[in-house]
């Protein structure tokens, strides 16, 4: 899933954090005596922080001399974590005054300085933009962070959890924290929500006594969800220090923290099992990002790094997991044991996972040995699951292995445990040697799942096995870069699963998906830019979305495309290997592929990651020769001169180029330029579709491009459908050109370019799905279109065909039923029907529920949605609650809509108990297919409003309220409702979505304006060609 750090934005100085060795004394004061200097300096233990502002700036000269010396001090150099303010007047003189004392910084048993004699009279000119830069971006301002004192930097946690009462759902704990108090202070202040101190205790070692003080007196605040710590006495500043904690806390149920999930199970569970008449309990954590505080009290910033060991006391009859293998087992209590396990490595708070539960797993090997040993991989369920997981489990020893090659570092780690979650609020969690995922995510069962579930689990599987070297072994150094992990385990994921799977095209399948969902955000006025300022860590759940993910990725993809695959992946392997177990910036992943490869990366990807939005490229021709021009692209069409400052470097990749064979990598770093000796015949730029933009040819050439399919690949045609789709939605072209050029793929026979023909259609049919005569005529002309691959692909699947020949059958048959194709709808009413009255006998194909549910739906509505209602109740299938849902929301009865389906979604569905309601993570699946049916929106959207409270209750969680903001508020098509979505939440606390919010409006002002500007010339169009 997510984010991690080190320690920033502090005011004190940490100085030169020498490895073997300690810094003891300021050196602040050009008045230090040489002697001084020389027995500073004492290799022995850990460094102790500089208790200076102006000691960074000193440390820069000391860096920039260190960065040339073959030691220890090297890695220094990359490390200076002070603060300072550049605009200081002391600036350049305490930079050099670093100089000048490195000039008597003498090892011991040396008479020689460590450093060549340097005029310190020039130093002040040479600190250098990069030195700022550098300096800058390592420590951040305080003023731009909400963060904890610095007076305390946790080391290391020993965590013991015990007395779980399954009745009430609390627990009680003991979490001691070896820490360095930094500088004197009275109070210590932790994160720390939903938790009950009862008892601190503060222990400070010295070289002959130890020192120690008590106190209960404590006071929270709950806004910032931190808990303060005062004692009587001011504590001194100590190398070590050990802060002993008990708490108690609540097992809640909101997917936050340490949580119960609910499921039912397959078999008989273990004795001790919680459970809620058929439901039982299951537990779990999940603590990115700033969840940990909900569990025990801690540090719970992802630059506060530390090591854990961690125990608690569990059931005899169930299992505990961990990051770590279990160490240790002890009885405790009739029925309950205490499990230990062993000392992780260092990683932020997020990182920590455990679990409890009825648990069973399959396992497998890796082929690679760690250590001497193959290393052991298993896929935990709740009991009756585990045979499911074997998907899973094939695909994660190969993908350790395989990035064990590629990343040049093993796997850390002594195992690697994924474990299937009932209730989870993201896909997966990439917890360090013990990954969580959502059930559908891990699992799949060869008989019951659709067959694109096993894309999702190879894909979710890798994705979260690469942050366990991206994300967890080098952390991002704050959540403003928080794309550095999401971004490239996105790309790397799709490398793994291509690697693995080479037939599935997973990288057509990308620009089909990702990228398309990328560029419906990065269009639009209100979204982000990758690299993007948090000041409350609070704040960062609003930017796990498709930009830190998907357009991440899509950046990522484009700079290896460029640089080539196995340079970019010996840059991202020196990265890691520089800052393996520490934390690192985008600047420093780009110094690394830079050195890699010759290139300045910096300045190709800078605007790119800082800027907010895309370009369009847009193509003049003349004989001979093309002219282009990039602007910045937006979907409300109204690009401003400020909204259009920023240069883009593109990858052109024009394929075309007169005497060429192939693609010929040509760039624009400008704002417009011409490429001559161009084949006016065919020509295509951005080939593959590798760069992150959007073409705009000439209507003629797009015209002729239709014409010349055979010359274009699958990634080339899906990139044009969706540039064609977004430019005639933005008002750069028109919807006529869109349905012109693709009218011309009704024998294309891949399954992706139809999924972006369709997806393309879709949209503008949801958009006019309220008139009549355009919504008549897209569906006669989408009939047309596919017929022949109706008839072709059939209803069969035959063992021996591909797996994308299989998702197109589905697709082509969702398609013909939702637009009335009769052949289909009558032989999906025969089969609804045969399966609802005898399912043993009339199995219904996984691939074939949601056409069959769907034509059911349609036509057969009121019966349709008992069925399915119950079908939700009772499917075995892992999939089988999802795919029941996502049918439910297209119903366009209103009374149904009103009476039985928003009440069955928000908790009000006899005869159903409330623990039988859909659970809250579940709950965007129904409401988003309600948002995309002109018939249910309102209505949906006006329940939200008459119920706000008791529906944020229901949702709970605020990363689930966000998600059902954007999924269900943002298909309105008209700009009255953006002023109603104004209206009603001008009074309302927005904080958890207040940027989701945004996106959302102006996602609806842009299909309004769609609406308004392309109506007449379509419904033109589809009169004039006969669809209408």
């Amino acid at each position: 899933m997510n984010p991690i750090g080190q320690l920033v934005g502090r005011s004190w100085a940490r100085g030169l954090e020498l490895k073997a060795s300690a810094v003891s004394a300021s050196l602040t004061s050009p008045s230090a005596t040489p002697g001084f200097a020389r027995n500073s300096v004492l290799f022995s233990s850990f460094a102790s922080p500089v208790q200076s502002l102006t000691s960074s700036l000193y440390n820069i000269g000391l860096r920039r001399h260190f960065s040339s010396t073959p030691s220890v001090f090297k890695k220094t150099a990359a490390t200076t974590t002070d603060h300072s303010l550049w605009s200081s007047p002391n600036v350049c003189n305490a930079a050099r005054n670093g100089l000048v004392y490195s000039r008597y910084v003498i090892p011991p048993n040396s008479s020689r300085p460590l450093f060549p004699a340097s005029s310190a009279r020039s130093y002040c000119s040479t600190i250098t933009t990069s030195d700022k830069a550098l300096y800058a971006s390592r420590v951040g301002n305080m003023a731009d962070r909400e963060v904890l004192p610095d007076s305390i930097k946790p080391s290391h946690y020993v965590l013991s959890l015990r007395d779980l009462n399954f009745k009430d759902w609390t627990y009680k704990g003991t979490v001691t924290i070896d820490a360095e108090v930094v500088k004197p202070t009275k109070e210590i202040v932790l994160n720390a929500l939903e938790i009950k101190l009862l008892d601190a205790k503060i222990a400070v070692g010295h070289t002959k006594s130890t020192q120690s003080w008590e106190s209960k007196n404590f006071s929270y605040g709950e806004k910032q969800q931190r808990a303060t710590i005062t004692f009587d006495e001011e504590i001194p500043q100590a190398q070590k220090a050990v802060l002993t904690i008990e708490f108690e806390g609540i097992i809640n149920n909101d997917m936050a923290g340490f949580y119960r999930s609910k499921y039912k199970p397959t078999v008989e569970p273990a004795k001790s099992v919680p459970r809620d008449d058929e439901w039982h309990y299951m537990f779990s954590t999940q603590f990115e990002s700033c969840d940990a505080r909900r569990a025990f009290p801690c540090f719970d910033e992802p630059n506060l790094k530390a090591t854990f060991d961690f125990e608690i006391e569990v059931p005899e009859d169930q299992v505990a997991l961990s990051n770590m293998p279990v160490k240790e087992t002890k009885k405790t209590r009739d029925g309950w044991q205490m499990i230990s396990f062993e000392t992780s490595p260092k990683m932020s708070t997020y990182l920590l996972a455990w679990a409890v539960g009825d648990f069973e797993y399959v396992e497998d090997f890796t082929e690679r040995r760690y250590n001497g040993k193959q290393l052991p991989v298993r896929v935990y369920t709740t009991r009756g699951l585990k045979e499911q997981g074997r998907w899973a489990l094939w695909h994660a020893p190969r993908i350790i292995d395989f990035f064990s090659d590629i990343f040049g570092i093993e796997y850390p780690l002594p195992k690697a445990d994924l474990l299937a979650v009932h209730e989870f609020t993201h896909g997966a969690m990439e917890n360090w040697g013990l990954v969580t995922y959502r059930t559908t995510a891990v699992l799949f069962d060869e008989k019951t799942s659709e067959a694109r579930y096993r894309n999702r689990v190879a894909y979710v599987v890798a994705h979260e096995l690469a942050h366990q070297w991206f994300g967890n072994l080098v952390t991002m150094d704050w959540w403003d870069e928080l794309w550095l992990n999401e971004g490239f385990a996105t790309w790397v994921g799709w490398h793994a699963t291509d690697y693995l799977h080479p037939e599935w095209q997973v990288w057509s399948q990308f620009v089909n998906e990702g990228m398309e969902m990328a560029f419906k955000l990065d269009g639009i006025r209100a979204s982000h830019a990758i690299h993007v300022p948090v000041k409350d860590a609070l704040d960062v759940n609003q930017i796990f979305d498709h930009i830190s993910y998907l357009k991440g990725c899509s950046a990522i993809r484009m700079l290896a495309n460029h640089l080539g695959v196995d340079t970019f992946l010996k840059g991202v392997s020196n990265y890691l290997i520089a800052n393996q177990y520490g934390n690192a910036k985008t600047k420093a992943l780009w110094d690394a592929l830079s050195e890699a490869s010759g290139k300045d990366v910096n300045k190709l990807m800078g605007p790119w990651i800082s800027k907010i939005g895309h370009p369009v490229l847009t193509v003049a021709e003349e004989p001979g020769q093309i002219s282009v021009k990039q602007s910045r692209f937006l979907s409300t069409g109204d690009v401003k001169p400020e909204d259009d400052e920023t240069t883009w470097w593109i990858p052109l990749e024009l394929e075309g180029k007169v005497g060429a064979k192939g693609v010929t990598s040509l760039s624009l770093e400008t704002k417009e330029d011409t490429i001559r000796d161009v084949d006016t015949d065919f020509y295509k730029l951005n080939s593959g579709a590798s760069g992150f933009y959007r073409v705009n040819y000439p209507p003629e050439r797009l015209l002729k491009l239709g014409q010349q399919l055979d010359r274009l690949s699958t990634e080339d045609k899906i990139s044009i459908i969706g540039s064609a789709a977004d430019l005639a939605f933005s008002g750069y072209g028109t919807t006529a050109a869109l349905l012109s050029f693709v009218q011309g793929f009704a024998k294309e026979d891949n399954y992706l370019v139809w999924s972006q023909i369709l997806d393309s259609i879709a949209l503008v049919k949801s958009i006019f799905a309220d008139d009549e005569t355009i919504k008549k005529g897209l569906e006669t002309f989408t009939l047309k279109l596919i017929n022949d691959a109706v008839a072709k692909y059939g209803w069969e699947f035959p063992e021996s065909e591909s797996y994308l020949d299989g998702l197109l059958r589905k697709r082509l048959l969702l398609t013909a039923g939702v637009n009335g194709h009769a052949a289909v709808t009558e032989e999906a009413t025969k089969r609804f029907n045969a399966w609802v009255e005898d399912p043993k006998a009339n199995p219904l194909h996984p691939a074939l529920r949601t056409p069959v549910f769907r034509v059911a739906v349609k036509n057969d509505t009121a019966r349709a949605v008992e069925v399915l209602k119950k079908e939700w109740f009772t499917t075995p299938a892992i999939d089988g609650k999802e795919v029941c849902l996502s049918n439910l929301g297209f119903v366009r009865d209103t009374e149904i809509i009103k009476k039985t389906l928003l009440p069955f979604l928000w908790n009000k569905s006899p005869p159903a108990p409330a623990s039988d309601s859909i659970p809250s993570a579940d709950m965007h699946m129904l409401g988003s297919a309600f948002a995309g049916n002109s018939v249910a929106r309102q209505l949906q959207w006006d329940y939200l409003k008459n119920n706000w409270e008791a529906c944020v209750e229901k949702l709970s969680n605020p990363i689930v309220v966000d998600r059902f903001i954007q999924v269900s508020l943002g298909k309105f098509t008209d700009f009255d409702s953006v002023k109603d979505i104004e209206s009603f939440f001008a009074d309302k606390d927005t904080s958890a979505f207040s940027r989701t919010l945004e996106t959302v409006k102006d996602k609806v002002r842009g299909r309004a304006a769609y609406r308004e500007r392309d109506a007449a010339s379509l419904k033109e169009w589809l009169v004039a060609n006969k669809y209408a």
